[in-house]
């Protein structure tokens, strides 16, 4: 029998992706295992946002042909149509597959073992969303609901790597998470470029996947994310539901008052600001500017949490806070972003005012990227007036705020007795997991250990948070 490596660099959505690609390949009779020195295919799913992401590579391929010459290297993801790469690695890859075309996995090197081609459609770039994945959790698992994005951000490859949007039917959809629910999954995200500009048309009456009636009062035949959502809180089961990434200016009403609406969704929103200063978010083409993003901050707290928003004196926003709703859920939303320093046109003043926007939300998680410039977006073709010594200390800056943000936020758990689903177990005898907020959390394992080591994983425990930390926090078991 032959094998098969997948090496998976990137978002979430490359993960996706690779649990599809072994689906794809273990319904051809390829065995997954674990060692790339001895598989006989070795699959390396590409990430192109950012150039640290591009250059490991650049290392990591030459080094597998060289140690296993007998493998055979297909190389797919972002990266897989870049000229530029191909002719880089032109000497150690066998096949270049763009990640649309794994229904048309048909290459010379797969012709005498594979037959891939039984469903074959290049007319619709989401076919391969129709394989059946192999997760790589047993309790947590993606569920894509569609891929590419249409904002076309200056410093964005995505669009060119993925295409434009392109949503998977509703029923699709719930019947991928039904699946999932009846195997015990524990946790349901779904993703996609943005979520939150999801539409399909509403299935068909007869279809039994069909959740229909969960939306009342529709008046159109086309449903939103915010319908999606519903629907899929609407299965049975006891589940979490995640989702990710939303843009700050997709992000509607109804949306946030559908998370207070629906009791499996977490109250975990992950909203990239990208920059704190007006015009260089202009430069990004972000579409929002500051106050649309500080007043839409302090709505979904206001409408989560029952508390007072947080005020900007800057006027004319389209965000308008409404009043607020109590919250379905104790803890308070967990509020998370992205952020670039160093982008082309950020001075030291405009980088100032990032400062001040983290200080001023006080944000849970920030994912902080040095800018680089990615071939064919606009960004590229700005200077790059950023050294990267000041850019490392820009990065610097901001994570000294994150920090402190990060402990205030989570010293409001202590005390609190927390919902939380057990991912694993570390060397330190602690088990580790995660609250409905994506707090990670860990508690002792020594007294909770059964024959069945695994006994807990996969699980909801309650928790007693005992400690904080910026990044996490530590516990006691509650039997």
């Amino acid at each position: 029998m032959k094998t098969y490596h997948i090496i998976t660099i990137g978002c979430q959505m490359n993960k996706s992706d690779s649990e599809r690609l072994a689906g794809r390949l273990e319904q051809n009779g390829y065995k997954k295992t674990d060692n790339k020195y001895q598989a006989d295919l070795i699959v390396v799913n590409t990430c192109g946002v950012r150039q640290s992401a591009e250059d490991r590579i650049y290392g990591l391929i030459p080094g597998i042909k060289k140690a296993n010459q007998k493998a055979k290297i297909v190389l797919t993801g972002c990266l897989a149509a870049r000229q530029d790469v191909k002719n880089r690695l032109k000497d150690y890859v066998d096949e270049w597959l763009p990640i649309s075309e794994i229904f048309n996995f048909q290459f010379s090197i797969f012709k005498q073992t594979l037959i891939f081609n039984f469903q074959a459609n290049a007319k619709c770039k989401n076919d391969y969303l129709k394989i059946i994945p192999k997760y790589e959790s047993e309790f947590s698992a993606f569920v894509p609901i569609g891929n590419g994005c249409n904002n076309f951000c200056s410093y964005c490859v995505v669009p060119y790597a993925r295409g434009r949007e392109v949503y998977r039917p509703v029923e699709d959809i719930l019947a991928e998470v039904k699946e999932l629910v009846k195997k015990n999954y524990k946790e349901i995200i779904l993703i996609a470029q943005n979520v939150n500009s999801y539409k399909s048309q509403i299935p068909n009456p007869n279809n039994q996947t069909n959740s229909k009636s969960q939306i009342k009062n529709s008046k159109n035949k086309i449903i939103d994310f915010s319908d999606l959502l519903k629907m899929v809180n609407g299965i049975q089961g006891d589940f979490w539901l995640r989702f990710m990434t939303s843009h700050p200016k997709d992000m509607s009403d109804k949306l946030i008052e559908t998370m207070v609406d629906c009791e499996k969704v977490c109250h975990q929103v992950h909203l990239p600001a990208q920059a704190g200063d007006d015009e260089v978010l202009a430069s990004m083409n972000r579409k929002y500017k500051i106050a649309d993003y500080v007043e839409l901050v302090g709505k979904i707290r206001s409408i989560l949490n029952d508390q007072i928003p947080i005020t900007n004196n800057q006027t004319n926003s389209k965000f308008q806070v409404p009043n607020s709703k109590q919250s379905l859920w104790k803890q308070p939303v967990s509020i998370t972003t992205d952020l670039i320093v160093g982008f082309p046109t950020e001075t030291k003043r405009r980088f100032a005012n990032t400062a001040k926007l983290m200080r001023q939300i006080k944000f849970d998680m920030a994912y902080i990227a040095k800018y680089s410039a990615r071939p064919e977006t606009a960004a590229a073709k700005m200077q790059d007036n950023v050294s990267t010594v000041e850019k490392k200390r820009r990065e610097q800056i901001l994570m000294k705020i994150l920090r402190k943000t990060a402990l205030e936020n989570n010293k409001k758990y202590l005390g609190k007795i927390m919902k939380v689903l057990v991912e694993g177990e570390s060397k330190s005898e602690e088990w580790a997991g995660r609250t409905a907020t994506n707090k990670n959390v860990k508690f002792p394992s020594a007294s909770w250990r059964t024959n069945d080591k695994n006994n807990l994983i996969g699980k909801f425990v309650n928790v007693k948070i005992i400690k904080a930390q910026d990044f996490g926090l530590a516990g006691e078991l509650i039997s």
